[in-house]
Parts: structure tokens; C-alpha cells; sequence
């Protein structure tokens, strides 16, 4: 059972993200892109089930053909690696003539595989059902042999190109492109993985070829590396649509702006009626309830904000070798803080000419608002200032 849930729990995590995606994905069913992701995840999600040895046992006892699950999982494990080709060749663009040709190409090449693979299972002899060690164990039969030998050549040259390509664009790829960067180096890391996997599976079967027994390679090395990586690539393949997404960036730039809405809420509360918010509302109604928190908050702190912290702030900030807008930002965040520390003392506002705070965006000012060393100095020297 053990050896299932390896398989298993992989299986089901690309299956629930093939549900979640079920949406976007029925929307741009037209476009090949949203095609090739939901190929990769029905494909990949397949393999982890069909490759776990309950399975394996419970489609021979059905079928009832011995051994009939090894070219079915082999065939739908060279599909998965095509599928990953595919997915990188949709992915990283270029012009669609030379995109569809290169596509097709891919589906052939693999397919033709798939499809000798079945038929050197028929013209083979595999009379002792094997589990989990078919490959090695018959290493050295005629045609079950050429069969295992398509199987890890097909996934070799996949996994190979995969990882190649997307490590290849990693280095190349804008570092502002969070979501993108961090895909990339999921499914580099799962290749890496799958590549793990391969070099295991080929020195066990090499060790039977020259006579010596490394099965433990293939029966207890492999799997916890196929696993992992085929949740890996599923997971890098996905994060880039979810992270471009608007739901994501929503998500995003409300968590971003945690630390300037705990601190502001309660002076917001104090001056206009918040609407609460049930559990299950979206995050862009969520976005735009702490958006408003915080502008309620930065209005409710206006006469405490003092013009003299802002220009002591601006200078130290410029000080420390920031730019003019950043340091503008920093400088917001700390008459922001300072009238914070001020406000929750209990001192009464002391400036009939209040500096205006008017940074943008909000992410930016909660950033600076919660790191900045600048900040940090004008809310200890405003902690000070309220005690003495």
C-alpha cells in the first residue's frame, strides 16, 4: 500500500489542480496552450495511477491478460513526456506555423513510440506477472526487452529536452516574472528529478545485462523520484497561469498589503463603520475592503502626520543611496508610522499645516511601512517622544 500512496498522492494533487483549472481551462478550450496543460495534467495524472502496483495488479486480474498494465503504463508514461514537449513548445511561443509543425512533429514521434510499444508487448513473451519490477526482470527477454529499452529512450530524450529548455529560459527569463521564474525552476527541479529517476532504471538494467542484480535501484530508488517529479512539473506548468492570473495578482497585492492594514484598521474603525466581510468572499472584494481600510486609516491619521519626520526621513533615505522615488516612499511610510505611535499615546494632533500623504502604490508604501530601517528609527524616535 505504501508503494500506492507514493504514486497516489501525486496523482490526486494533479487532479485537483486539473478541477481547479477546470474554469479557465473550458474558456480557452480554442487556445492550444490551455490544450496542451490539460493534456499534461489528465496524462500525468493517469500514469501516477496506473503505475502504483495495486493498480498494476487490479487491471491484469481485469483484464485478464498477464503483464497487460506494462505497455498501457509504459505507453501512457511516453504520452506524459511528449505531452511535457508540447506544453514547453505552446509555452515559449514563436510563430504558430513553425509551432504546429514542430507540435505535430512531437505527437508523432511519441505516438509512433507508444504504439511499438504495444505491439513489441504482443510479439513478446511476459508469462509471470511482475508488479514492481518488470523491467529488470525481464531485461533480458526478447522484444520485452526492446519494449522496456523504447519506453526509457522516450522518456529519456522528453525528461532531456524539458529540463534543457526550461533551464535554458530560466537563466534568460526577466526577473520580474515571479510566477514564470518560479514554474521554471519547479519543472527544472522535477526534471532533474525525472533525469534522477532514469539514471536509476537504466544502471539496474544495465547491472542485469552484465549479470549482476541492482533491482533495488529500480523497486525502492525509483518511485519516490518519479513522484516527485511529476509533481513537480505539474505544479511548475501550472503556477505561471495561476501567478499571471487576476485572481493571483488580487491575492497578491492583498497579502502585500497585510502589515499597512493591521496597523491602520483600528484608526479606521474609529472613524468610519467598516462592512464586514463573510468567509467565502472573493479576493477582489476582500482587495478592495483592506484597500479602503487603509485609505480610511491614512485620512483618520492626517493631522498627526508631521512635515519635519518626512524631510529627516527623505534625507536619510537619500542617505543611504535610494533613489528620489523610493525615498519618497520611505519617507510617506515613516510620517505614516511616527503619526501611528503618536495617535495610539494618545497625543493630540500638533500640526495645523499636516504634511499630505499621497504615496502609490500601497504595496510599495506597506513595504517600506514594514522593513525600512528609515521607518523603523522614526517609530522608535515617535515611541520616545510619546513616553517622555
Amino acid at each position: 500500500m505504501t508503494d500506492g500512496l507514493i504514486l497516489y498522492v501525486p496523482g490526486a494533487v494533479l487532479i485537483l489542480v486539473l478541477l481547479a483549472k477546470a474554469p479557465t481551462l473550458r474558456r480557452g478550450w480554442d487556445q492550444p496552450l490551455m490544450r496542451a496543460v490539460c493534456a499534461l495534467l489528465v496524462v500525468g495524472s493517469l500514469v501516477m495511477f496506473l503505475a502504483a502496483p495495486p493498480t498494476i495488479s487490479a487491471v491484469n486480474r481485469l483484464t485478464g491478460v498477464v503483464n497487460f498494465s506494462a505497455p498501457l503504463v509504459f505507453g501512457v508514461l511516453t504520452a506524459f513526456s511528449g505531452s511535457c514537449v508540447v506544453l514547453v513548445l505552446q509555452w515559449g511561443g514563436g510563430p504558430p506555423a513553425v509551432v504546429r509543425r514542430a507540435t505535430w512533429l512531437t505527437v508523432a514521434v511519441f505516438g509512433g513510440v507508444s504504439l511499438l510499444i504495444v505491439v513489441l508487448f504482443v510479439i513478446g513473451d511476459a508469462p509471470v506477472e511482475r508488479l514492481r519490477d518488470l523491467d529488470t526482470y525481464y531485461a533480458n527477454t526478447p522484444w520485452i526487452r526492446e519494449m522496456i529499452i523504447c519506453y526509457l529512450l522516450a522518456h529519456t530524450v522528453g525528461s532531456s529536452v524539458l529540463t534543457g529548455l526550461c533551464g535554458k529560459w530560466l537563466l534568460s527569463a526577466d526577473h520580474s516574472l515571479r510566477p514564470l521564474r518560479t514554474g521554471l525552476a519547479l519543472i527544472v527541479f522535477g526534471g532533474l528529478l525525472d533525469l534522477g529517476y532514469l539514471v536509476v532504471k537504466w544502471a539496474a538494467l544495465g547491472a542485469r545485462w552484465t549479470g549482476r542484480d541492482w533491482d533495488l535501484l529500480s523497486t525502492h530508488v525509483a518511485p519516490p523520484l518519479a513522484s516527485g517529479a511529476a509533481l513537480m512539473v505539474g505544479t511548475g506548468f501550472i503556477v505561471p497561469l495561476v501567478g499571471g492570473s487576476p485572481a493571483w495578482r488580487d491575492f497578491s497585492r492583498y497579502r502585500r498589503l497585510h502589515p499597512l492594514w493591521k496597523a491602520l484598521r483600528g484608526f479606521a474603525a474609529s472613524s468610519v463603520r467598516t462592512v464586514p466581510l463573510t468567509w467565502w468572499s472573493p479576493v477582489g472584494i476582500r482587495l478592495i475592503h483592506r484597500e479602503s481600510v487603509i485609505d480610511d486609516g491614512i485620512l483618520a491619521l492626517a493631522p498627526w502626520f508631521d512635515p519635519a519626520v518626512r524631510r529627516t526621513a527623505y534625507e536619510a533615505a537619500r542617505g543611504q543611496g535610494l533613489c528620489e522615488a523610493r525615498a519618497a516612499v520611505v519617507a510617506d511610510a515613516a510620517v505614516l508610522a511616527a503619526a501611528c505611535q503618536g495617535r495610539a499615546a494618545g497625543a493630540g494632533p500638533e500640526h495645523p499645516d499636516p504634511y499630505r500623504l499621497d504615496s502609490r502604490p500601497l504595496t510599495a508604501l506597506s513595504r517600506e511601512f514594514r522593513g525600512s530601517p528609515v521607518v523603523a528609527a522614526a517609530r522608535r524616535a515617535a515611541a520616545a517622544a510619546a513616553r517622555s
